[in-house]
């Protein structure tokens, strides 16, 4: 089990995001990567056609992207510490 002092921090860092992966990112005009080698490579954006994922973007559609991107960085965490804890399960690991 996390400590409570994890799940602080955890929380006060997926709340907190949005100022560097939003805020922050519009102000400098920060471009993933990818995405820039992509555009250099030529390649052609296919995400309408070809979308695997209801958060695209770190967003959820209706809701403002700080907002997105908070309700995405909780459901990525659930996903880690999900695992996390279905490998121990299936090791038979305890602590």
């Amino acid at each position: 089990m996390l400590s409570r002092k994890a799940i602080i921090t955890i929380v006060a860092l997926i709340i907190i995001s949005p100022l560097f992966g939003v805020v922050l990112a519009d102000a400098v005009g920060y471009h993933e990567p990818l995405d820039v080698a992509a555009e250099k490579l030529g390649l052609k954006d296919v995400t309408d056609k070809l979308n695997w994922t209801p958060f695209l973007d770190y967003s959820v559609p209706g809701l403002p992207a700080t907002i997105g991107y908070i309700i995405s960085g909780f459901i990525g965490v659930a996903a880690v510490l999900g695992l996390g804890y279905l490998i121990k399960v299936v090791l038979g690991r305890k602590s």
